[in-house]
């Protein structure tokens, strides 16, 4: 699959006609273009994969790393908080850190920084330092999910659609396999929780070199020139440097926009993103099914434990749940993509996850695993939320500026759902009461991601 997206993007990109200087006139070799492009593609599948694990790999230990650290459901219910707490706080930075390094470089930093958490926030002690070391990891995951769709939107201008759903399909996949082998790993490494969660450093590890070409290049174009640069372009209009690279070609500086038109051609300036209806309601539609995930990945086994399945099968149920987003991330995409409105898409997750949470309440254990099937399918609506990302803006500059105030926008509209829910599940003993908040928190939910949907760019409504 990746063979055959990186020979019809080089296909693309050698049709494409772009402006060069005297110097640089001759295309590079199609070998030269196509290595850097399949780099890329690694990288990006890479990363995606480490962008679950830390979460749900704890959503599968939870019970054990409470009894072991002493914490009780209040307390736990703010450790699920604290991704989207951190994907808020540091996910805003991205952008202002990609123009200064270079995207390729602030993901291989990501990468680096969840390796370390993750092999720290076992081992450090104590409740707030295992906090302290999961931030770490989450911070790195926070930049990466911002850069994600700037890089696919750069890069793959032709492919958005495709190399979403890519993404999305390895962010899923590494979703469901941390949740579904967390478990058994932990009990053949002896049974302690500490080495079940460690494990995890090393997928984080590998992700980490094939953005190290990256970094080398993000360094030549960033400091005081490229910054300069950057104002310059800022200052007449055009959004950050460009680049006399043509569409797709991965060898362009990573700090840098791809672009077809002619240098002399007038770009508008930075969107005023908060003047954008649609910017708000994505940034809204974001938030909520962001709360429904972390409330999904964070206590979802809880629940089927509480309700007399086996651990080991509860990390199975949890696990389906995130398997359903590796076919569905990849199709949804693709079909959103096609369609000049997303709200039929958004209607169909909505009331998948309603059927899902009313079973949660009826029969947890008898339909456990149609109710993981269907909340599975409704939280497919993430990949459908960064697809739209990718469509609400015409230009790189303008997804950089709507995927980070979506994200970090929406990620601080995420942080009490996972807490409320512990505290509601402690102070009523059981889950009926917060059970009834998740179904209640999909109408909303429908409503934005239906307005989110509609055809037109954050650029025209900003200018208004």
């Amino acid at each position: 699959m990746m063979a055959g997206m990186v020979s019809e993007e080089t296909r693309t990109t050698m049709s494409t006609p772009s402006v060069r200087t005297p110097a640089a006139s001759a295309p590079p070799a199609p070998a030269a273009r196509t290595w850097p492009l399949r780099m890329l593609v690694l990288g990006i599948v890479l990363a995606a994969l480490n962008l679950r694990p830390a979460i749900t790999s704890l959503g599968a230990l939870l019970e054990e790393v409470r009894d072991g650290l002493g914490m009780s459901g209040g307390v736990a219910g703010l450790l699920t908080s604290v991704p989207p707490l951190c994907f808020a706080v540091f996910g805003v930075t991205a952008p202002r850190l990609a123009r200064r390094f270079g995207p390729g470089a602030v993901v291989c930093a990501g990468m680096a920084a969840i390796t370390a958490g993750l092999l720290l926030r076992p081992y450090v002690g104590g409740t707030a330092g295992f906090l302290a070391a999961s931030a770490l990891a989450l911070m790195g995951i926070a930049v990466s999910n911002v850069l994600m769709p700037v890089i696919v939107k750069r890069h793959f201008p032709d492919r958005v659609g495709s190399m979403t759903g890519l993404y999305s399909m390895a962010l899923a996949l590494g979703t469901a396999g941390a949740a579904a082998v967390t478990v058994p790993v932990t009990e053949a490494l002896g049974g302690r929780w500490q080495s079940g969660l460690a494990v995890w450093a090393g997928l984080a590890a590998v992700a980490v070199v094939p953005w190290t070409p990256f970094v080398r290049r993000g360094q030549r174009d960033a400091g005081p020139a490229g910054e300069a640069a950057a104002r310059d372009a800022r200052s007449s209009g055009g959004g950050p440097a460009r680049a006399d690279r043509s569409v797709g070609d991965a060898s362009a500086p990573m700090d840098r926009p791809v672009d077809r038109a002619p240098a002399t051609e007038h770009h508008p300036a930075a969107v005023r993103i908060t003047r954008s209806r649609t910017a708000w309601a994505l940034a809204v539609f974001f938030g909520l099914q962001a709360t429904a995930a972390y409330i999904t990945m964070g206590w979802m086994a809880q629940i089927f434990r509480d309700a007399g399945v086996p651990a080991g099968t509860a990390g199975l149920l949890l696990a389906v749940t995130m398997v359903m987003g590796v076919p569905l991330a990849f199709v949804i995409p693709r079909v959103a993509a096609r369609l000049p409105r997303q709200g039929p898409i958004v209607l169909v997750l909505s009331a998948c996850g309603l059927a899902g949470y009313a079973g949660l309440y009826l029969a947890p254990a008898a339909g456990a695993w149609a109710w993981a099937l269907l909340l599975g399918v409704a939280n497919c609506a993430f990949p459908l939320a960064l697809t739209m990302v990718g469509m609400r803006a015409r230009t790189g500059a303008g997804v950089a500026q709507l995927s980070a105030f979506a994200q970090s926008t929406g990620y601080l509209i995420s942080i009490p759902g996972p807490l409320l829910v512990g505290l509601l599940y402690q102070s009523s003993g059981g889950w009926g009461v917060p059970l009834a908040l998740m179904a209640g928190l999909m109408v909303p939910q429908t409503v934005v991601g239906i307005l989110a949907g509609r055809d037109r760019t954050v650029e025209d409504e900003a200018a208004r």
